[in-house]
């Protein structure tokens, strides 16, 4: 029985799901949209993208062979990850870069896996990615933000029809590929009022040469090109 479950269980997060209609698809990206262009929403909605920009961090520091030492997340929506290892290098560029890129780059995957019908275990995943990286969270703020999202994705997977699904996986798949288009812009805006000169296209410029705007642009060309990428596998077309 345990094993007939465990199949079941595999069946049901590997399976594929029906195609979402193209109203659902749309009104899903239109709220994302307006939630990333107003101000109050995007104020507490940018918790995500702070998620997602120090997980992109964490798992490249990881996977660049540095040490992961713990991750902080706050409440005016930045964020920390702390790593150990060389301070120059491949390892610490990648890591660094990784941060503005992130939100974008799991946009386009998730809208990958949704153009593929894959729609549970887009969910499933991203709540095995939220409690992996729970683990690492060295502040109470952290924490909450970080199980309520891992406890909203696994109770919709869980106790949600196929509509539902489909609708909350596209929101905030919309929303990954659309508020990660934001962050750079308003580093660019700081940076152009006297401040942030000491964030990660400053930090890459000293590891690199090559100038912080240089690096801006490069977050500017992944976030956008993941948006139109991203957005055509939604949309069908």
């Amino acid at each position: 029985m345990d094993a007939t479950n465990a199949a079941d269980l595999w069946d049901r997060v590997t399976g594929s799901q029906p195609d979402p209609t193209t109203w659902l698809v749309v009104s899903t990206g239109v709220i994302a949209f307006a939630v990333v262009v107003f101000r109050t929403a995007w104020r507490i909605a940018r918790n995500a993208i702070t998620i997602a920009h120090e997980g992109g961090h964490a798992v490249v520091a990881v996977l660049s062979g540095r040490r992961l030492d713990g991750i902080r997340l706050h409440s005016d929506t930045s964020g920390l990850t702390v790593s150990r290892g060389k301070p120059t290098g491949l390892g610490m560029i990648l890591t660094a870069a990784s941060g503005y890129t992130a939100p974008s780059l799991l946009g386009l995957g998730g809208a990958w896996l949704l153009a593929a019908n894959h729609i549970t275990l887009l969910l499933w995943g991203t709540t095995a990615l939220l409690v992996a990286m729970l683990v690492m969270i060295r502040n109470a703020y952290g924490v909450l933000t970080v199980v309520i999202s891992g406890a909203a994705f696994f109770l919709v997977s869980w106790l949600t029809g196929p509509d539902v699904q489909a609708g909350f996986a596209y929101a905030v798949v919309w929303f990954l590929l659309l508020g990660g288009v934001r962050p750079a812009f308003e580093l660019q805006r700081k940076r152009r009022h006297g401040g942030a000169y000491d964030s990660d296209p400053d930090q890459l410029a000293r590891l690199t040469g090559i100038p912080a705007g240089a690096w801006l642009l490069l977050f500017h060309v992944v976030s956008l090109c993941s948006l139109l990428a991203g957005g055509r596998w939604l949309l069908g077309l």
